[in-house]
């Protein structure tokens, strides 16, 4: 059976991407290939599902923090980020790491909390965007103005260079524009053609 990784390096250590297959088989082999990429630790950001005791089983080695939240597109409180970023960085903190910071689809929240991760790292906030953009072309990442007011927030940013990063990534969003809607509806059909097959 071949797998291909529903995720995407933004840095050599830090990726982003959806979930594992939903049948065991599948799941088992695409950790296989996470493992062969070299991932160390995963975040979770999915509320609605965990792989938690799949990965357990099947990967002891592996790091895993279920950090899940709504995909609900009205925002996501600063502790989903507090939480997320500082797992994140106890991670890194070690050299061989590399962690997957994923959600279901890949799209919204797993993006968005990598966002914050490199925010956190001292990444420029449109390069940071800029760079899950390039790596993941699907990531609508929806909460990156969030992300932005929670490292605002934590790092008691002056005002002045608050408006200026959120009329920055704004201005990034406006002419990087992408139809997320027609993104997700596309992978539901293409996930449906394959369980007919």
């Amino acid at each position: 059976m071949t797998i291909k990784p529903n995720l995407d390096f933004v840095t050599d250590r830090i990726a982003t991407g959806g979930d594992l297959p939903p049948r065991r088989e599948a799941a088992a082999a695409a950790l296989r290939v996470w493992q062969d990429l070299g991932i160390t630790h995963v975040i979770d950001n999915r509320q609605e599902w965990t792989d938690e005791d799949l990965v357990a089983g099947l990967a002891p080695d592996m790091r895993y923090l279920c950090n899940g939240v709504a995909d609900a597109g009205n925002g996501q409180p600063d502790h989903w980020f507090d939480d997320g970023v500082a797992w994140a960085r106890e991670a890194l903190s070690d050299p061989d790491a590399k962690v997957l910071i994923h959600c279901h689809m890949g799209i919204n929240r797993g993006p968005s909390l990598a966002y914050a991760v490199l925010l956190d790292q001292g990444v420029d906030p449109v390069d940071a965007v800029d760079a899950i953009r390039r790596a993941r072309p699907i990531a609508g990442v929806s909460y990156a103005e969030d992300a932005l007011g929670w490292f605002h927030r934590r790092h008691d940013v002056d005002p002045a260079r608050r408006s200026e990063d959120r009329r920055r990534l704004a201005q990034w969003r406006h002419e990087n524009h992408i139809d997320v809607v027609r993104i997700i509806r596309s992978i539901r059909q293409d996930a449906a053609a394959a369980r007919v097959a």
